[in-house]
């Protein structure tokens, strides 16, 4: 970097684009933001210059470059007014954000801005740097300090009374509730959130999320079919500005059809209008799931879970309900193999779905104790006998129904001759 400072003008900044290489462009911005000038055009001049800088910064992904460059603003952000250091600093930490595998220096980044801010009495923006380090904290799985933070964070917010702020932070505190599977406390702090929103209005992409986490919740109640209209506003919001998460969302309705037994609807959901836009690994993942329940298939399921691992396993909300449906497709399964016989081995059952005995042995006696199908289990002889379903005979319900009324007369009756008694 050169000692010399260049002018802070317009022309300056075309300088700085025209360079042949990203790092001269990054070399004569900096030159520029040495210019001691604090005229209106020269700050406006500056900030022009921030801008493109965090960006060159960011294309490079030198994330050390950027929080140097936020230390080195600070005497800038003492001539200019609070609302624009905020959106300067907002700015540049968003800028790191954008490059791969900066988690810790963001948290590093929010700690020290933290503490700059507070040492300034720039309440506004310490308390959205707090919000962005509980976030980064979650992300990290730092669960104990992320609620700390927000728990002090909370209330102060609630008194100055920010109801935008407030909306963030208590949608922050749900999804942390959440991964801590602490579920009442997520969806107090949803229902938080939500009134806040109520009161105010709402940008549509804070609007889909709150819609996203209330699906979500739905969802782990196993309200399926509450979830996916939940999950269907969410992804209206989301395809109608273009964010990343309607994916997410479109693929969480899929998952609520699986669950309520409706995998033939997925199919036609993706190849919709709306679906066609997303067609991808995400929702070829659910469309294989889909099949393998059709199908009722264990070996499809297990192939999808297998060739689909990064967008079914490790995606935290689809991989809660996956045990759920296994088990629902392992019931499937075997009532389709019991389904032409009255007495079976155990083993050949097992040798059937390609499990161990012990497995399938435990699975059928918690069938039958849950009435999914009639029968016992003859342990002695190793064999499953199946009864046929059971008719209900009429008789008993009217006889019931008989002796109750009765008893009302008799009951009647009584009432009436203690009166004429008296």
């Amino acid at each position: 970097m050169s000692s010399s400072y260049l002018p802070a003008t317009n022309d300056s900044i075309a300088q700085a684009l025209e360079a042949k290489t990203p790092s001269e462009s990054i070399s004569i911005l900096y030159r520029i933001l040495e210019n001691p000038s604090s005229s209106p055009e020269a700050l406006r001049v500056k900030e022009q210059v921030i801008s493109n800088l965090s960006d060159l910064l960011t294309q490079e992904k030198k994330g050390e470059e950027l929080r140097s460059l936020l230390t080195q603003l600070r005497p800038f952000f003492s001539v200019i007014p609070k609302a624009k250091t905020a959106k300067i600093v907002r700015g540049i930490i968003d800028a790191v954000a954008k490059i791969p595998n900066t988690s810790d220096l963001q948290i590093s980044l929010c700690k020290e801005m933290v503490l700059w801010t507070r040492a300034e009495k720039r309440t506004f923006l310490r308390q959205r740097v707090e919000a962005r380090l509980a976030a980064l904290l979650m992300e990290s799985k730092e669960y104990s300090e992320a609620l700390t933070l927000l728990s002090s964070l909370v209330k102060e917010v609630r008194r100055l009374d920010d109801k935008l702020l407030l909306v963030d932070i208590d949608l922050l505190e749900s999804k942390l509730h959440f991964s801590l599977r602490n579920l009442p406390k997520a969806k107090a702090a949803l229902t938080a959130a939500r009134t806040a929103a109520n009161a105010i209005y709402v940008p549509p992409a804070q609007q889909g999320t709150i819609d996203l986490q209330s699906g979500i919740l739905h969802a782990e109640e196993k309200d399926y079919k509450t979830a996916y209209s939940y999950f269907f506003e969410a992804f209206e919001a989301f395809n109608a500005l273009e964010d990343p998460r309607a994916v997410y969302s479109l693929k969480y309705m899929l998952l609520c059809k699986i669950m309520v037994s409706q995998a033939d609807d997925v199919a036609g959901i993706i190849s919709s209008k709306s679906g066609l836009q997303y067609v991808g690994p995400e929702l070829d993942a659910m469309k294989a799931v889909a099949d393998a329940h059709s199908k009722r298939s264990l070996k499809l399921f297990e192939s999808a879970l297998r060739d689909y691992k990064a967008q079914l396993d490790e995606d935290p909300i689809v991989h809660r309900h996956l045990s759920t449906l296994y088990d629902t497709l392992l019931e499937q399964n075997l009532c389709r193999l019991i389904e032409p016989f009255s007495r079976v081995e155990i083993a050949h059952v097992a040798n059937l779905i390609e499990l161990p005995v012990s497995h399938v042995e435990k699975k059928l006696s918690q069938m039958i104790l849950d009435k999914k199908f009639a029968g016992t289990l003859d342990q002695g002889a190793g064999c499953l006998i199946i009864f046929d379903d059971p008719k209900t005979d009429a008789i008993f319900p009217a006889t019931l129904e008989t002796i109750s009324n009765i008893g009302k007369v008799v009951d009647s009756l009584y009432t009436r001759s203690a009166k004429i008694m008296a």
